[in-house]
């Protein structure tokens, strides 16, 4: 399966994708916003990117590697995660190189008009770390709409409670277009 608005395309992970992965877990926003293993090594990116390939045994996950449509370069990943028959949850990275460009917005949205012309999903949702203000803004540049904040949500790396801003799409919601 492969997704493309001719800027970015969303493609299967493939095993050659791991040195990109393990690069961009490196950077320091990543480490901060993503409970990525700490240190982040080069084993635990090709166990990353096998885990990634098995999401499409059945279809309640996919994942995807982000790339550039021209020149195939991974820039971040991408994933859904069906959590119930009318839900599912979104979300994604972007390697350092590649913020500030629309990427992620990109990506987001060719991923759930995907998720919507091809299932039954009612409710979309991701959420973010309340720090991570330039995730909130894809979300929102994607359509969703912030929801509110979700206390002690999630747990932190070293299992410390960690509020999250969670963001909805419903289908039928007015979205924008780029």
């Amino acid at each position: 399966m492969v997704l493309t608005d001719g800027v970015v395309r969303l493609r299967a992970w493939e095993p050659e994708d791991a040195p990109a992965v393990w690069a961009a877990c490196q950077d320091a926003l990543i480490i901060r916003f993503l409970p990525v293993p700490q240190p982040y090594t080069e084993t635990v990116a090709r166990k990353y990117v096998a885990a990634r390939a098995l999401d499409w045994a059945s279809e309640d996950e996919r994942s995807f590697a982000i790339t550039d449509a021209a020149i195939g370069e991974v820039l971040g990943s991408i994933a859904r995660h069906r959590r119930a028959e009318h839900r599912a949850e979104f979300g994604y990275w972007l390697a350092p190189n590649a913020r500030g460009r629309g990427v992620a917005t990109r990506a987001l949205r060719l991923l759930v008009d995907w998720s919507l012309e091809t299932s039954s999903l009612i409710r979309l949702e991701l959420y973010t770390h309340p720090e991570n203000d330039a995730s909130g803004r894809v979300a929102e540049r994607a359509g969703f709409s912030r929801e509110g904040v979700r206390r002690a949500w999630d747990l932190d790396r070293n299992g410390n409670p960690e509020d999250d801003v969670f963001y909805v799409l419903v289908r039928g919601d007015p979205r924008p277009t780029i």
